[in-house]
């Protein structure tokens, strides 16, 4: 199995992963051949990439972050909360179904065997504010659960992080998407959101305060140079420090209308130049060591002219994987060729190639 850009899979290969929404809800499934529409298709709704089938790569193992009805259920319970919250009725959202969603989240992460691979969820651009609030909390929850927190502090901090961005809900979506850049007016209208999810939070009783203060605190920055407040360091709840990073990681990952999505590495890479600027420092090394530069199937070229694709992860150094290669300087090799790259410091990878 390996990760193919949409623009360089071949009509007829078959899929090794299911094409789902941002909903849940599987549009193509495992093994389904792809035909030319298909991919044409897909291409225009957002899908940048798809896995495939590859004999080369059978030993790669890939499993959904989170299931397709945990991801269902999470939209759903979004979904409903934005309903309340429009009717003007944000005094009597159902917590329970937040929290019980955030604890299917939990448990599929907790079972998982491979968190550190396995956060590459295949999705175009439709609904994104709720795609990003479910991404972002599981990306969130990996941090959690490195950081050692209780299963009550992992939902209390779900809980806050999946809404962390329903303030949202009163912008404009005319500002909201805007392909062009946004007025001091239009963009102090975008700060308001942490403002005003706090106080639909803070309005249910039922909403844990220390959860609702991520919604507050999420787009302040250790510096002091954030929002709304301006809090610096330790000011910041811990919560609100892990979310920032897992906010930020996940829109720069993320494919919207108006731009493309930076590969992981690049994104990894931006996160851990802003250490002590924009992040905690020690929050960026629970971040370093718990999200794969390089997410396994993907493709890479390596610095001797070799191409190939991770095949697994060095939880010890997340930068260098296990990698196959099956092509140097874009001739087939006579059989694959397999590295450690802990084990190999003089190779480096110099580019995502997902062909």
């Amino acid at each position: 199995m390996r990760l193919v850009n949409t623009r360089y899979v071949k009509e007829g290969s078959v899929l090794a992963r299911p094409v789902i929404n941002s909903s849940g809800r599987i549009l193509l499934q495992t093994g389904v051949r792809v035909t030319a529409s298909y991919i044409e298709r897909l291409i225009a709704m957002g899908y940048d990439v798809l896995f495939i089938e590859d004999d080369r790569l059978e030993d790669v193992e890939f499993h959904m972050s989170i299931t397709g009805q945990t991801r269902e259920v999470a939209y759903k319970t979004i979904k409903n909360v934005s309903r309340y919250i429009e009717s003007g009725q944000e005094s009597t959202l159902v917590v329970a179904d937040v929290r019980s969603s955030v604890q299917q989240m939990i448990n599929d992460l907790l079972s998982s065997t491979d968190i550190l691979g396995n956060l590459t969820d295949i999705l175009g651009y439709d609904d994104y504010t709720f795609h990003h609030s479910i991404n972002t909390t599981i990306i969130g929850l990996v941090l959690g659960i490195a950081s050692g927190f209780s299963e009550q502090k992992l939902i209390e901090f779900g809980m806050g992080i999946l809404m962390h961005d329903i303030g949202k809900i009163l912008i404009p979506e005319n500002i909201l998407n805007k392909k062009t850049p946004l007025t001091e007016e239009e963009f102090e209208e975008i700060k308001r959101h942490t403002i005003d999810g706090f106080n639909i939070l803070r309005k249910n009783n039922d909403f844990g305060l220390l959860s609702a203060h991520i919604a507050f605190q999420h787009q302040e920055k250790w510096d002091g140079t954030g929002y709304p407040r301006g809090l610096k360091g330790n000011e910041i709840h811990e919560y609100a420090r892990l979310a920032a990073v897992a906010d930020v990681y996940e829109a720069l990952t993320s494919k919207r209308v108006y731009r493309k999505a930076l590969e992981p590495n690049a994104a990894y890479e931006y996160i851990v130049s802003q250490s002590n600027t924009h992040f905690c420092p020690q929050t960026l090394e629970i971040f370093k060591k718990h999200i794969a530069v390089y997410p396994s199937g993907s493709g890479i070229l390596l610095s001797n002219g070799q191409r190939g694709n991770v095949v697994k992860q060095n939880p010890a150094f997340p930068n260098r994987p296990f990698v196959r290669v099956f092509y140097e300087n874009e001739e087939e090799l006579d059989s694959p060729v397999d590295y450690n790259l802990a084990e190999c410091p003089s190779l480096m990878v110099i580019a995502v190639d997902n062909r």
